[in-house]
């Protein structure tokens, strides 16, 4: 597919407010040879897609304005935005490259834009798009193209691969973003154009379920990564407080089912006293069938109901195998009497006795209750005294 240009036509396309890729506009090239109608269509008076009678179209019979649109369109249909890159690859000079040769007939970028009558920016946004393009191969480097050359171009189809529209595109951020897109398989002018209206994006969020789940995955995704983002979001949590009930309840949820499954994968329990021990066959096998259960929910169903119900379970069994085991009975015993000690001993220590001589702080209640304290760590001492075996 070649275009021809005529170098003396400078006619500057419409102004910005057209679309994106109308900055220039292409001049006539030769029409093709109408083809002749057949004569079954004439016989038959067959139709095309518009309805009307497909006739053979003479660009003699038709205004000359109309012929030319028609023509400009059936270039840009064929080849998209290459059609205006070209115009851009062989007539503005690469930065850098002396004025001498056939770059000597070339102009920058900011004198082909005035002529254009658009930005500077539109016209290197085109200009970068040819050069990636070249790079691959797909087209000539800048220095091999004369003004008003003609070439082969690529498919239309193939520009957006190569061409963006918006300037945040060549940012880092906006390079950032492109890469997200092209590894998630989507155009990077889609990212982008999300990522410059985040009102749009929230409207979005706050309208379909499916963008809303879509954009937590991508927050959790975001976050493995992003300390920042994790301190936001649970400063956000902790000052809502529907957020932090939520975040209290699913907390439950998950310690009970980390409790279940802890058996599972690694065979032992925790006793209510704080013990580690080896878990018995039944309570293994228990575990094993609940924690099956709560794996084959699905995510949209709520785990909390299952997992009370396994976490209940598994423990009734655990306590069932304490008591059953002498040793490990006492052993727990042992253990809870020493937690509620350190526990007793801890707060005791925390009194001061500076405090005990000030008279304003003195309560008939508080010399009470000391006093039964002491009687009852005295019956304490007595009782542990009386059991203490006997030296031999």
């Amino acid at each position: 597919m070649t275009i021809a240009l005529d170098p003396s036509d400078t006619t500057p396309a419409p102004a910005s407010s057209e679309p994106e890729e109308n900055f220039w506009v292409p001049e006539a090239t030769p029409a093709p040879e109408a083809p002749e109608a057949s004569e079954e269509t004439v016989a038959t008076g067959e139709t095309g897609e518009t309805g009307e009678e497909e006739v053979a179209a003479d660009p003699a019979d038709h205004d000359p304005v109309v012929v030319r649109d028609a023509r400009e369109f059936g270039v840009y249909a064929r080849t998209g935005g290459w059609a205006f890159a070209l115009k851009v690859a062989r007539s503005v000079r690469p930065g850098g490259q002396a004025a001498e040769g056939v770059a000597a007939r070339k102009v920058s970028a900011r004198a082909f834009a005035e002529l254009a009558g658009c930005s500077a920016d539109r016209v290197m946004r085109y200009y970068k798009a040819w050069d990636m393009a070249a790079d691959d191969g797909l087209v000539p480097q800048f220095e091999v193209l004369e003004p008003g050359a003609d070439i082969e171009l690529p498919d239309a189809d193939v520009w957006l691969s190569y061409y963006t529209s918006r300037n945040s595109a060549s940012s880092v951020r906006g390079q950032a973003i492109s890469a997200a897109a092209e590894a998630e398989g989507i155009r990077p002018t889609k990212a982008l154009e999300v990522a410059e209206n985040p009102t749009a994006l929230r409207a979005a969020i706050l309208a379909d379920p499916g963008t809303a789940e879509a954009a937590r995955g991508a927050l959790l995704d975001r976050m493995k990564e992003d300390p920042a983002l994790q301190t936001e979001l649970a400063r956000a949590i902790a000052r809502t407080d529907d957020l932090k009930k939520a975040v209290a309840t699913e907390a439950k949820v998950a310690d009970r089912i980390g409790y279940v499954r802890q058996i599972v994968e690694n065979g032992q329990i925790k006793t209510p006293a704080g013990q580690t021990v080896e878990a018995p066959p039944e309570v293994r096998a228990e575990a094993e069938r609940h924690l099956s259960l709560l794996d084959e929910l699905d995510d949209a169903e709520e785990a909390g109901e299952w997992a009370g119900e396994a976490y209940e379970s598994v423990k009734g069994l655990v306590a069932k195998a304490v008591e059953e085991d002498p040793a490990l009975r006492v052993q727990e015993r042992r253990t809870r009497f020493y937690s509620s000690l350190q526990k007793a001993t801890k707060v005791f220590e925390e009194l001061t006795l500076d405090e005990v001589m000030e008279e304003e702080i003195y309560e008939e209640d508080m010399l009470q209750r000391l006093e039964a304290l002491q009687e009852a760590i005295g019956s304490c001492i007595a009782a542990l005294r009386k059991a203490a075996p006997t030296a031999s």
